[in-house]
């Protein structure tokens, strides 16, 4: 319910403002990486469930966790590390999946 509710919202924005969707993701990311950087995104996960988890708002969360570890074990030089580390099973099955689904799709133009 809480993953429709974020979907919703954000379809709102893409309707009524002239946000394009890009910059509405990249939000999103920022969102949850401000959230849980303030301390707010854990309990609101905990509430929530995969609602909340698996859009890009709890990508942002993870990025962040990342982060924060990674600097707690490796120093400075994990700010640079930390994200990817954490993140590196969701990019690679975003990667892989985008390039499964390119070889059966062609895109069109929209005009």
């Amino acid at each position: 319910m809480v993953g429709g509710a974020i979907c919703a919202i954000c379809q709102i924005f893409i309707d009524l403002t002239k946000l394009t969707p890009a910059r509405i993701l990249v939000s999103l990311v920022v969102l949850g990486v401000v959230l849980s950087a303030v301390g707010l995104y854990a309990p609101f996960a905990q509430w929530a469930g995969c609602g909340a988890t698996v859009p890009l708002l709890g990508f942002g969360h993870n990025l962040a966790n990342g982060v924060r570890e990674a600097v707690d074990s490796s120093g400075p030089l994990g700010i640079l590390t930390g994200g990817l580390t954490a993140c590196s099973a969701g990019i690679t099955a975003a990667v892989v999946f985008g390039w499964a689904v390119s070889l059966f799709a062609r895109s069109k133009d929209k005009s």
